[in-house]
């Protein structure tokens, strides 16, 4: 295709695999951007399929082999997939939801799907399983396998260094976001000129690989009990899919934001987002969520400031908690993306932290740890501390912690830990396995703060060294605990996770 309305930034080949003209039809497989709107990924696709007047098929498919696999990730996603198979219901371009019913089953499925395709575009995500998972089908798939960027604001390839420290990224992001901010994607890719009628998937590749049921999608009781999935990891209390996501976000909007800069610390006044996991999944866009915060504060680019000095508030132009709530958005979320980007499976290696934290983290490593838990002990809230177990007892039980309490909970299990190597094993594990949110450079990033990446020295203590250092004494003095206390409080039941 000789012009895209893609920024060419976003899209890389995985393989040298032609491109099909006389193919039946275009597929796009639907990997990590899991939404129809302000997709770039699904964007592409639907250019290809106008450009060469082909059909176009969504394949969106949910293997169950992957680590962590529970009920709750399994949920989550499914609520996504139940909307789209709504969505497209009699729609010109065609679905195809496929859940693996047991580990391997969707083995050969992709390069069926692909065999009489034009072209494949995916989603390119930057971290867990799914960079090696589209490289091995990039070397399969016998025609050309597109991948897209549509993770954040800032295309991923833009940067060409790694980013020590968030105002050191900041200052970069001054500089050239001006740039990237028209680059949004399309809203609604499948609206436009009508494109020709998928006309169904072949008939022996369904009698295989039968297509996910509507029970299954929609959550009828027990059509989870079959797969063998965490079932300890119970659905999360609210509902996946873009729906959801975007009344999540329209109701920070209206009732948050405002409250954002001053309350968000204070678990007891509720003031976050809590878009992290429709993020994470993919069933919103930080293009989308940025649209309507700039257009509910009627804003325009003539109020960047032109200062590029990295200081956190008044670049946007926007209220203070517009400020605010961008700065988690764009600065610490997309700089935990780059990292992963740019590392790739060593991001989550110990050894990449930076070199004061591993030296100050060594010479601390013989320091006496006031309390030493194990891995159950953490993961079943039995510490002496009821803070830390109330904010464990919030990630298994909601599938998130509060970001306040999220630092601290890092910080004392690399306190309470025998190495910070297996501080760092616990936090990923329980992070992983409990959270909605686990898995994505997001909290990653949030991890390896604890330990010291993108953060500076502060004053020596024992175990920490000059890693920052944080108590449970001095959080409960400075923001209000009492709700929260009482409401994750009571210890767990072996039964829910909760």
């Amino acid at each position: 295709m000789r012009t895209s309305t893609v920024p060419d930034l976003r899209i890389t080949l995985a393989n040298d695999a032609p491109v099909r003209e006389g193919g039946g039809h275009i597929l796009y497989w639907m990997i990590s951007s899991r939404r129809l709107e302000w997709n770039f990924a699904l964007q592409r696709a639907v250019e290809w399929a106008r450009h060469l007047d082909r059909p176009l098929l969504v394949f969106e498919a949910l293997r169950i082999g992957y680590p962590w696999a529970s009920r709750r990730l399994h949920r989550f996603c499914l609520d996504g997939m139940a909307e789209h198979r709504a969505r497209l219901q009699g729609a010109r371009a065609g679905y195809f939801p496929y859940v693996e019913p047991e580990e391997g089953a969707g083995k050969g499925l992709l390069e069926a799907l692909s065999g009489n395709a034009c072209v494949v575009v995916t989603d390119h995500f930057p971290s867990f399983f799914l960079p090696r998972m589209v490289a091995a089908a990039g070397r399969k798939l016998p025609v050309a396998l597109e991948v897209v960027d549509s993770n954040g604001i800032l295309p991923l390839q833009a940067p060409e260094r790694d980013f020590t420290t968030a105002h050191s990224f900041r200052r970069y992001l001054q500089k050239t976001l001006p740039d990237h901010l028209p680059e949004a994607p399309t809203p609604h890719p499948l609206q436009g000129d009508p494109l020709p009628p998928f006309p169904g998937v072949d008939p022996e590749i369904l009698a295989r690989w039968p297509a996910a049921s509507r029970e299954l999608l929609e959550g009828e009781d027990g059509h989870l009990d079959s797969l063998a999935l965490d079932a300890e990891v119970q659905p999360v209390p609210f509902t996946g899919g873009a729906s959801a996501g975007r009344s999540r976000l329209h109701r920070f909007l209206e009732e948050g934001l405002a409250r954002y800069p001053e309350d968000r610390n204070h678990p007891d006044r509720e003031a976050g987002s809590g878009l992290s996991p429709f993020l994470h999944w993919g069933h919103l866009s930080s293009h989308e969520v940025l649209h309507d915060l700039l257009e509910k504060e009627d804003w325009n680019p003539g109020r960047l400031s032109p200062r590029t000095d990295g200081r956190r508030e008044g670049w946007w132009g926007l209220s203070p908690g517009g400020e605010a709530f961008l700065d988690q958005l764009v600065t610490w979320r997309e700089l935990g993306y780059g990292t992963a980007h740019r590392k790739g499976e060593d991001a989550l290696a110990f050894e990449t932290l930076p070199d004061w934290a591993l030296r100050t983290l060594e010479a601390h490593r013989p320091d006496p740890r006031p309390h030493l838990y194990d891995g159950a002990e953490f993961e079943e809230a039995r510490t002496h501390d009821p803070l830390w177990n109330a904010a464990q007892r919030e990630l298994r039980r909601t599938g998130t912690i509060h970001n306040y309490l999220r630092m601290l909970w890092g910080k004392k299990i690399l306190e309470w830990s025998p190495s910070p190597e297996e501080a760092l094993e616990t936090m990923l594990h329980l992070n992983n396995r409990w959270g909605i949110d686990g898995r994505n450079p997001n909290s990653t990033s949030g991890i390896f703060w604890v330990l010291g990446r993108y953060d500076r020295g502060w004053p020596e203590r024992p175990v920490f060294g000059t890693v920052r250092s944080m108590t449970s004494a001095s959080t409960r003095r400075k923001v209000e605990l009492d709700r929260y206390l009482e409401r994750f409080g009571k210890p767990l039941t072996s039964s829910s996770g909760e």
